[in-house]
């Protein structure tokens, strides 16, 4: 068995078109498809920016930073 990289390309209608060196025999093959991840639809990415929008003025306010590297006891504290 023979191991090749090749790209190809999904249409509309979910056919996979490749082109494959001539070494390789015509007949069936096994194809292994790796796809790129998705990313989120159209309103998720619409929703975190506007949540961002909305909150920026908020979250950039010093005053709510009412935590500092001072407070707590880390977590793997050995005690």
């Amino acid at each position: 068995m023979t191991t090749l990289k090749i790209f190809g390309q999904v249409d509309q209608s979910h056919r996979l078109s490749a082109v494959v060196p001539g070494s390789i025999r015509p007949g069936p093959v096994e194809i292994l498809l790796i796809a790129p991840i998705r990313e989120e639809d159209d309103a998720g990415t619409a929703w975190a920016e506007g949540v961002a929008r909305e909150w920026h003025e908020e979250l950039s306010d010093p005053r709510e930073d009412i935590y500092t590297l001072a407070d707590g006891e880390p977590v793997d504290d050995p005690r």
